[in-house]
């Protein structure tokens, strides 16, 4: 950046792009607030979609390439990992370079290795482009809430994060659907080929509309010992949250894992003060409200994303339908976000983030007691009354706490506040779904017994009764040897789906209870406070 151009932005004070700037051709589409708003929503969309598209496909790689239960998991796990890991320094890169190449690298990096997994021919392949995917990934998110912000007026951000938010929503709760239907009907990669026309778009449409934008406060360093180090703690954090169900909660490398990320936080944090230009200045976080958006991300995460994992398992295994079917289900959830999130940024835009999200968190609350109650008889009447509900608390929650994260960071680091915010999300995600995983699978394996008994059934031994609780746990009914009576089979199907909703009872249980706790901590958001501040348009 020249110093000139440094100068006459100090000279020109606070600025932001008009709604339409001025020039002929194309360039008079540059910069335009809605329009930089859909470019962005067509890059993260991948992201989103991908996010659970890829939990169909599964099956269908393992079967095909002929791999191993771990190999598959990793396919997941990778992702996650280099996403989650690399989210905050992601938005370090966007700060020090400018959100508009990183976003476009970002979506550019994302399309070709969902090109390049599809034409895997073996899981190690797969395995290293999911990594590489992530990384891309990562580098794209933060990226767009930087480019919002700089687009957007104070008074017209929220609905333009409202908006973002209800396609992340859409993009997640349409990733079964669509990934059911591709694989069914196509193949296996074309669930990763999709994402190759989305993001020639992505790049396309960013390279005319995207108006760079960063502060001339922006850091002209890394702090490489940071990045080493929260990277550290993050794998550590993550990939120990997402090993322990298997490994046991007290199990010897869990705590390795877990109390490794301890230790790497408190030295980063040690470095973060003793550092020239920080990675993450530890003075964020004498914000109050932006302390608490980040903290409420992650209860948010942990409590929806820990328990809506168990409702795919509820409608195919339970209640026995297809992944298309289970997918359609859930679309009263995905319709409340796609129409509550800007309906929840128009109301923030107007009283604040602070009611919003507090009766958000109340309205998740009674959905998740509601998803409690459900039986094995459960209609589709009473399902989608609590889908409503979720979907119509969640979208004001995402909404306000990005609003509340990012608005109340300096401008120079709204990049790093949007890693925060995603990483927030994954972390909370991840530990929401092994937490409440424990928690589910230690109460199948405690009616299970009973509840076979009560049906009539012989007792099993030791080995075949291990092999049921982990198949009960996914609400999964063995297969039953040739000529077993019709009463024996469901027998069998009964006693392991009421075990299986005893435990996912519980789950939604302890996730509202989370989720209450996350509504009195939005007592202490507020409006951010640095919605404006000195920018370099370039």
């Amino acid at each position: 950046m020249s110093q000139s151009l440094t100068k006459s932005a100090e000279a020109a004070g606070p600025s932001r792009p008009s709604s339409v700037p001025g020039g002929g051709g194309l360039a008079r589409f540059q910069g335009h607030p809605w329009l930089t708003l859909l470019t962005v929503a067509v890059g993260v969309m991948m992201v989103a979609l991908d996010g659970t598209v890829v939990a169909i496909a599964n099956p269908a790689i393992q079967t095909d390439l002929g791999a191993s239960p771990a190999d598959i998991q990793w396919v997941t796990s990778g992702y996650l990992l280099a996403l989650a890991v690399f989210l905050i320094t992601a938005g370090k890169i966007g700060d020090r370079f400018g959100h508009k190449g990183t976003f476009l690298v970002g979506a550019a990096g994302f399309a070709v290795t969902s090109a390049a997994i599809g034409f895997a021919t073996n899981i190690q392949l797969v395995i290293a482009f999911r990594v590489l995917q992530g990384l891309f990934g990562a580098l794209l998110q933060p990226a767009a809430l930087g480019l919002l912000r700089g687009a957007f007026p104070a008074e017209k951000l929220n609905m333009a994060i409202g908006i973002w938010a209800g396609v992340i929503g859409a993009s997640t709760a349409a990733g079964p659907i669509v990934g059911g239907l591709l694989v069914e009907h196509v193949s296996w990669q074309s669930v990763f080929w999709i994402n190759v026309p989305v993001g020639i778009a992505a790049v396309l449409l960013g390279l005319v509309i995207l108006r760079d934008v960063r502060s001339e406060n922006a850091v002209k360093s890394f702090d490489l010992p940071g990045i080493a180090l929260l990277s550290a703690a993050m794998f550590a954090l993550v990939w120990g949250i997402i090993k322990a169900p298997s490994w046991g909660w007290g199990d010897v490398s869990t705590l390795l894992f877990l109390g490794g990320a301890v230790l790497a936080l408190v030295l980063f944090a040690l470095w973060q003060t003793r550092a020239k230009e920080p990675l993450i200045p530890l003075s964020l976080f004498r914000s109050v409200p932006l302390s608490a958006g980040v903290l409420l991300m992650v209860l948010m995460a942990f409590a929806f994303f820990g328990a809506i994992f168990f409702v795919t398992f509820y409608l195919q295994n339970v209640h026995g339908m297809a992944p298309v079917d289970a997918g359609v289900h859930l679309l009263p959830m995905t319709g409340m976000m796609i129409i509550g999130a800007p309906a929840a940024g128009a109301a923030i835009g107007k009283v604040g983030p602070r009611v919003p999200i507090v009766v958000g968190m109340v309205l998740t609350t009674v959905a998740m007691y509601g998803m409690s109650t459900l039986t094995t008889e459960s209609g589709n009447g009473v399902m989608s009354l609590w889908f409503v509900l979720m979907g119509l608390g969640i979208s004001p929650v995402m909404v306000g706490a990005t609003e509340v994260i990012v608005g109340n960071a300096p401008l120079e680091l709204s990049g790093v506040a949007g890693g925060l915010q995603q990483a927030a999300m994954q972390v909370g995600g991840s530990l929401g779904t092994a937490v409440l995983g424990a928690v589910m699978a230690a109460k199948v394996t405690d009616v299970l017994p009973g509840n076979w008994a009560k049906a009539g059934l012989p007792p099993l031994g030791p080995e075949q009764q291990a092999g049921l609780d982990q198949a009960a746990q996914l609400g999964i009914v063995p297969p039953s040897p040739a000529g077993t009576p019709d009463q024996v089979v469901q027998g069998m199907a009964t006693a392991v789906h009421e075990s299986f909703v005893s435990g996912m009872s519980l789950a939604f249980a302890v996730a509202a209870v989370v989720a209450f706790a996350a509504a009195l901590l939005g007592l202490l958001t507020k409006k951010g406070a640095n919605d404006a501040g000195p920018a370099v348009h370039i």
